[in-house]
């Protein structure tokens, strides 16, 4: 039996908030990135818009999204958000196995919508980390990172200011 009930949890504010934002290369991209803290674990939501487009019909951009463990969504003109790191990883496991690792976004005319469950961390636990959107999808193989690309999104995880993190 499940024990969520999705939209009574939607209803609520979330515990924490990414707001997220493109790089230089890639300016309109925005959105926004919400976590809830529920028994099992940690809901995360995300809507963003303004993402590439694939061309063609079999041809549609997957983008890989993960948490990265660095705090700033800061960089240089090589990499825009380097000082987000690497993937979020605290007990040192292979990819895709990171904590940081996330289901990778499907963009539906540049927009995309996601939410799924996850216990591979806790919502403090995240809090000023960063969240980044990638280029291509991740392969879910290549060691670190799946060779999902370059870094065209970033946003920091802070604390909702309208909710206080609450107990699983």
């Amino acid at each position: 039996m499940f024990d969520i009930n999705l939209m009574s949890i939607l209803r609520r504010p979330p515990q924490a908030v990414a707001h997220i934002k493109g790089s230089p290369r890639y300016p309109n991209i925005e959105g926004r990135v919400s976590f809830y803290a529920v028994k099992s674990g940690v809901i995360v939501v995300s809507m963003i818009s303004n993402l590439p487009c694939g061309e063609g019909e079999c041809e549609g951009s997957v983008l890989g999204f993960h948490i990265h463990s660095g705090a700033s969504c800061t960089g240089d003109d090589m990499d825009y958000f380097k000082n987000a790191m690497t993937h979020y990883n605290p007990k040192n496991c292979n990819h895709p196995y990171h904590a940081g690792d996330m289901p990778p976004l499907f963009s539906a005319g540049g927009r995309a919508f996601s939410s799924f469950l996850t216990d591979r961390f806790t919502v403090s636990e995240i809090i000023g980390k960063t969240v980044i959107i990638h280029s291509m999808p991740d392969d879910f193989t290549t060691q670190p990172s799946g060779n999902s690309g370059e870094k065209i999104a970033c946003g920091v995880i802070k604390l909702n200011r309208y909710k206080n993190i609450g107990a699983r």
